[in-house]
Formats: structure tokens, sequence, C-alpha cells
């Protein structure tokens, strides 16, 4: 298997655990403080919005290769693992059946835009 092969291997997989902590936040047996964590990580991964802009060379990325896996790892590791297990599952289905819709999470980012957007309007020709 070449190094491509890998990568493209490694951002499916990483898809599958995004979609599968989607699911498993909205689990009632999933506790609270991961519910939160995976609410966060799968926010951030489905966020135009990045910690680090991709427009800077090199950092850009880096936040996207390093922080998303890492977030991701932990709430794997802070979800119990048959619900983990259940939801790896449910997101596989999801993944054969359509591609994953997230309309909340879509809205709350349009949201911030309009905000962002509506401030900027106001501080440059309004105040």
């Amino acid at each position: 298997m070449n190094m491509v092969q890998r990568w493209k291997r490694w951002a499916q997989h990483l898809r599958l655990q995004t979609i599968a902590l989607s699911c498993a936040y909205k689990d009632p047996m999933t506790p609270w403080y991961a519910k939160l964590w995976g609410a966060l990580v799968v926010a951030y991964a489905l966020s135009p919005i990045d910690l680090i802009p991709d427009f800077i060379p090199i950092l850009g990325y880096l936040d996207d290769l390093i922080l998303i896996p890492l977030g991701v790892a932990l709430a794997v590791k802070l979800i119990p693992g048959d619900v983990m297990d259940r939801c790896v599952e449910e997101a596989r289905a999801r993944l054969q059946d359509k591609r994953p819709v997230n309309w909340v999470a879509g809205g709350v980012i349009i949201a911030i835009w309009i905000i962002v957007l509506g401030w900027v309007v106001y501080t440059v020709f309004i105040a």
C-alpha cells in the first residue's frame, strides 16, 4: 500500500469516526462531558472557521491534521465502548446510504457567519 492510499484510508476512517461522534453525543448512555467534547469536535471539524486560517502557509493545515484527529481520539476514549461500536455501525450505514447531513451544525455555522458579517458591516460603515 503506497503513501497516498494510506492517507486516503486514514481520512476515510477519520470521517467515519467524526460521523459516529455526531451519533454518540445524542445517545443517552454517553456521559455529559463526552457529549460536550464530542459536540465541540464535530462542530470544529465541520466548521469553515479554523483556529489557524488555512491561508497561513503550513500552519493553516496543521490544525486540521493535528487538532481534529487528537480531538476525535479523545472523544472516542471518553465514550463507552458499546455506544461507540453502535454509532460506528450507524455511521457506516449512513455513509453507504447517502452523504451525512447535519442541519443543526450547518445552521450554527451560517448564524456565526451572519453575526460576523453584521459586526463587520456595523464596525466599518456605521460606527
